[in-house]
């Protein structure tokens, strides 16, 4: 019977692993769409969160054939090399990408879509001690910025974007951007309660211009009409 399931593990984990190669190809043609620093192709060896990436992708074909032990030992071996923790159990889809590597973190139930980009610092946990799902499902070409937190079982929308050191509980809708700890959602056609005004100019007006340069000296209202022109 041992025999018999040996086998049964072994021809899955061929499987997976044809499959496997198929999700790098695809990791590599993200990569270098959406990270602009890449110049040359033989930046692949040297990229720490692809690199990553593909052991992970290795611990996940031998975690889902069965063989587990060998699964947990890759992903220790990712953890000491990339300070990447990525559980082999996660499902991470085709075209992910991570940027940079260090200090990712990604639950066991997690999920994330293709076209997705992670950069470091990013985790995606848990908030309770639980059973069962209890990690993030991300779809498809979200952003996720450095450090931000997404914790639970919530779901982010595609083509989301998570602001940098924000800390996500809440489900967050597609195309939305949220921002803040806890993370709030900052686009005009998303927010329920009063306005929000997320865009800056680098000019103030007019009127405000005319009262401030009441106040400046003629050396002072010098320079300010200098930097007008």
């Amino acid at each position: 019977m041992n025999g018999v399931r040996f086998l049964e593990n072994l021809r899955r984990l061929f499987k997976e692993l044809r499959n496997m190669y198929r999700a790098i190809k695809l990791d590599k043609e993200y990569l270098k769409r959406l990270d602009p620093s890449f110049e040359v192709s033989y930046q692949y060896r040297f990229h720490a969160g692809f690199r990553s990436l593909k052991l992970y992708r290795l611990s996940h074909a031998f975690y889902v054939s069965g063989f587990k032990f060998i699964a947990y030992f890759i992903y220790h071996i990712n953890r000491v090399l990339y300070t990447v923790d990525i559980h082999p159990a996660a499902v991470l889809e085709p075209g992910v990408v991570i940027d940079h590597g260090a200090g990712v973190v990604v639950g066991s139930t997690a999920i994330v879509g293709s076209g997705t980009v992670l950069y470091h610092g990013v985790t995606l946990g848990a908030k309770y001690i639980t059973k069962g799902k209890r990690h993030p499902t991300v779809g498809k070409n979200v952003i996720i910025g450095a450090g931000a937190k997404v914790l639970g079982p919530v779901n982010i929308g595609d083509n989301a974007k998570i602001g940098a050191n924000s800390v996500v509980i809440s489900d967050i809708p597609d195309n939305a951007t949220a921002v803040g700890i806890p993370a709030r959602i900052v686009n005009k056609n998303y927010r329920d309660d009063e306005k929000l005004s997320v865009s800056f100019s680098s000019y103030t007006d007019k009127k405000e211009k005319s009262e401030r340069s009441d106040d400046l000296c003629p050396e002072e209202l010098v320079n300010l009409e200098v930097a007008k022109q």
